[in-house]
This record gives C-alpha cells, structure tokens and sequence, in this order.
C-alpha cells in the first residue's frame, strides 16, 4: 500500500514538473514570437519615401487615360520678338500609351495642325524621367528629340521636376541650342482638375501651359510617329 501511495506520489510530481515545464516553454515561445514581432517591426521599412511620390503622381495622371484636354499659356517669358510657336494655337494634351501605366504614360502635345510631340514620362529605379520625343510628319526623328531628365528629388504626388541630363546637354551644344543646357522641366498634375507643364531657366525663361482637367475634349490625331 505504501508502495503504490508513493509511486502515486512520484507520478503526480512528475505530472507536475511536466505541466511547468510546458508552461515555461510556452511563456518562452510567447516571449520569443514576441520578440521576433518587435524585431520584425524594426527592421520593416515601407516603401522608400522618394519612390511613393513618382507612383502617385504616374496613378494620378493615368486617372486620365484616353482622354484628351485643352491648354492655355500661363507664362512666357521673356517676350521673344520672333513670333512664338505656341501663342495663339489651340493646345491639347492627350493621355495615351497607357498599356503599363505604373512603368511609363505618353502625353501628346499638339499645337494646332503641328502634331510631332509627345511628352514620355518613364518609372525608374530612383523615380520618373521625361522625354521630349519630337517627330516628323512622315514619322522620322526630329535632330532634337528624346531629351529631358531624371527627377533629382522625391518630389511629390502633385508636382515633379526633371532638370536636364547629360545627354540632352550634348545634343543642345551639337544643334547650337545653348541656352537649353540649363532647363529645367516641370508637371503638375491635380486629377479631375489641372495638369501643368512648365520649363524654366536660371536667366528667367519661364514657360507654363496650363491644362483643364474639368473638361475632356475631342480626342486629336494620332501623334505622328506614332
């Protein structure tokens, strides 16, 4: 009878050490998911602050997709005594190439009956690059074409500037077009209202075509080369 009590006694101390153990190593495993979460949390870093705003304003500009809208000049300075391409011309912008919008939207610029630009504006790995792509009407290449440049900063989802690379700064000396070495291109974009494309210059060349997102227009030609 004393044998059994005792062995009846060693096994619930067993039991016992057994439950505290279990409980001990489940408060360590809490301790340790714990742990892990806090250290998840540390080391977690959301989308880089400088590429969050390149993606919304791409997002933002392909709310417009397919459709086609009407500018007016805004600025142009200073006065030039040559007659100027753009004044007195109708201005229409018109969102198309929207096939990868989250990697690059094209935005022909038409003034008037001259129909050989196209604004290019391309995801990169540090944020958003624009291009001037400039055809003929038969489609060939404009001597000036494709130039432009990366965004230097995050900018924001409203407004992005590219201010002009290297490559275009060699093709502006080869075609003796030297006051454009130091553009700078702008765009704003302020879905279901605005849409601004802007160049400026340290010497005060300042020009701004401001666009009526309110209201669609009748969709243009087709871009030549395009």
């Amino acid at each position: 009878m004393k044998t059994t009590l005792h062995i009846l006694s060693l096994t619930a101390l067993c039991v016992a050490l057994s439950a505290c153990i279990r409980i001990n190593d489940s408060d360590g495993a809490g301790n340790n998911a714990a742990a892990q979460a806090d250290a998840a949390a540390e080391g977690f870093e959301p989308a880089a602050e400088a590429d969050a705003p390149a993606d919304a304003f791409l997002a933002a500009l392909a709310r417009h997709c397919g459709q086609a809208f009407a500018g007016r000049i805004t600025a142009n300075a200073p006065k030039s005594p040559e007659p100027d391409a753009f004044e007195g011309k109708p201005l229409v912008m018109h969102v198309r190439g929207c096939d990868d919008p989250e990697k690059e939207l094209q935005v022909p610029f038409h003034v008037g009956d001259d129909h050989s630009r196209t604004w290019v504006i391309t995801r990169t790995a540090t944020g958003l690059r624009l291009k001037h792509d400039h055809r003929h009407e038969d489609g060939s290449d404009d001597a000036v074409t494709m130039y432009g440049g990366d965004t230097a900063g995050a900018g924001t989802a409203v407004r992005q500037e590219f201010p002009v690379d290297a490559e275009s700064i060699a093709m502006f000396e080869r075609e003796g077009l030297n006051a454009s070495v130091t553009n700078t291109w702008a765009m704003e974009v302020e879905p279901g209202q605005r849409f601004l494309y802007e160049l400026t210059r340290p010497g005060g060349r300042e020009f701004k075509v401001e666009f009526d997102l309110t209201a669609p227009v009748e969709l243009p030609p087709t871009p030549w080369g395009h």
